[in-house]
């Protein structure tokens, strides 16, 4: 995610600075028509519809995730187009070894500028009083009765979000500014529950802000008419009523649901096998998002054939005015509008490595605060190997450059790639997890030989895919592979 490619002082400074606008004064917000009382059902028990969002090599996977939560959830955005009410009902699965006394809620909004509160929480249609920790990012849910291994609650709750007006913080990720609204991470999202608890920090602005687990999410989007509305998954239904709209998107299995909108976007499509790519931008920038489509439909045939077939049959990009170069979710990149040009090599990079990511960080997850090498590092990787496959020996070495530029950014120092993101200063995370981190995967690729080394990366993504990797799996796997002790290597590079 985020900052890709810092060669030159003026990238490195426009990619680094967090602070470059002020805010906009608060307004009151509109009121929403009456006609638009959020109204939530409880999640289908048949998740076929799920499939139609899957090429055919992935569509068993829906019956084989059955107690991966499902989100039913409903925006309605006013007018002024950043403040917004929601309603949220979430069907979930204990299943862990041991019984939850409650359950936990990222409230992202509230460390990304904005404000989110919900007012009430239902559980199995009994109100609960939540409480707020961590600068209120965090809703504790408690259980009357503990949640036993296997068992399942449903969970419904009101949520109201002001957007914030500035990209300020986390690189403008969650913003309405220059008539665009993106909205990543903009829902009650349940934390991960793995051998430490439950997974709730306030992440360091220079990384990821998300650890999640894999989710199935129906959301129906109220708006204005006039914006276009791009969202995770593939649009189900829609209609129209006087000045507004509904959408109803579904999304699954995916980490994250993402949205985002404004009246200026026009569409451009493009088809690669089996999938419809679009990019959603404004008219004046065709030409650079054609051009982007087409290193996104190459990105597709090099990590399909290199690593495993993409999983879904839409992938959406939109151009925001974030900060980051570009970053991805489930399904959608949001690419920085000022890189969009015809052969800009910044945008082909940046494509490439965001794909990449649709691979290492979607299909095959991981803690991206904990250990940020699994997908960035290795995503980074992947971007050497779209230009190895594009371009050759001289591609591959123009893109090494990159690499070995960033890690000379911190005077090449050994510094651990597998440390969390928070015990990084913001130069070492730019050049031991985006530099170092992509060059070490070269090592490991010379140590193993280029035909254990490919058949390890398709291995991994086969057997990781929609769960959690981590350093001890990706390093067993490798050794598998290779049948040799990776132990001194993975000390050499990676661990502290």
């Amino acid at each position: 995610m985020k900052r890709i490619f810092l060669t030159s002082s003026i990238a490195l400074l426009f990619l680094t600075s967090c602070l470059l606008f002020t805010p906009q004064a608060e307004s009151t917000p509109e009121p929403i028509p009456p006609t638009s009382t959020p109204t939530v059902s409880p999640a289908p028990t048949d998740r076929s519809i799920f499939k139609d969002g899957l090429i055919p090599e992935y569509q068993s996977i829906v019956d084989e995730l059955p107690h991966a939560s499902i989100y039913e959830i409903k925006f309605i955005i006013t007018d002024d187009m950043y403040h917004i009410t929601g309603e949220e009902f979430v069907a979930y699965t204990n299943t862990e070894t041991i019984p939850l006394n409650e359950i936990r809620f990222r409230l992202f909004s509230n460390i990304l500028g904005g404000d989110m509160h919900v007012d009430e929480v239902f559980v199995n249609n009994e109100a609960i009083v939540p409480n707020y920790t961590l600068n209120d990012s965090v809703l504790n849910v408690p259980l009357k009765k503990a949640l036993q291994p296997g068992e399942s609650i449903n969970l419904k709750m009101d949520f109201k979000l002001t957007v914030p007006q500035s990209v300020d913080l986390n690189y403008g990720v969650q913003a309405y500014y220059e008539n665009v609204l993106t909205l990543a991470h903009a829902y009650p999202m349940i934390a991960v529950f793995d051998d430490e608890g439950w997974n709730a920090e306030i992440p360091p602005q220079s990384g990821d802000v998300t650890y999640a687990d894999m989710s199935f999410f129906l959301v129906t989007v109220e708006a204005p008419k006039n914006v276009v509305l791009v969202g995770s998954g593939r649009e189900i239904s829609r209609q129209n009523t006087g000045s507004r709209q509904t959408v109803r998107y579904e999304a699954g299995p995916v980490r994250d649901f993402y949205l985002a909108a404004s009246p200026d976007y026009k569409v451009i499509s493009k088809e690669v096998n089996g999938v419809e790519l679009r990019f959603y931008t404004r008219a004046k920038l065709k030409k650079g998002a054609e051009s982007a489509l087409e290193v996104a439909a190459r990105s597709i045939e090099i990590f399909n054939q290199r690593y495993a077939p993409y999983p879904y049959t839409e992938m959406d990009f939109v151009s925001t005015p974030t900060l980051a170069l570009g970053i991805e979710y489930p399904g959608m990149i949001a690419v920085t509008e000022w890189i969009i040009e015809p052969d800009n090599y910044l945008l082909e990079a940046t494509v490439a490595h965001e794909i990449g990511h649709q691979w290492f960080y979607n299909l095959v997850g991981n803690d991206q605060l904990d250990e940020p090498w699994l997908d960035e590092s290795l995503t980074q990787f992947a971007t050497l190997q779209y230009f190895s496959d594009m371009y050759g020996e001289a591609g591959a070495q123009a893109f090494r450059a990159e690499l070995e530029g960033r890690w000379a950014q911190v005077e090449n120092q050994n510094i651990p790639i597998g440390l969390p993101v928070r015990d990084y200063t913001n130069a070492q995370y730019s050049g031991i997890i985006y530099g170092r981190g992509g060059l070490f995967f070269e090592a490991l690729r010379g140590e193993m030989g280029n035909d254990h080394f490919d058949k390890f990366m398709q291995g991994y993504v086969k057997n990781n895919a929609w769960n959690i990797a981590t350093t001890e799996i990706i390093k067993s796997v490798a050794e598998e592979y290779c049948a040799c002790d990776l132990a001194p290597l993975f000390e050499k590079w990676i661990f502290p």
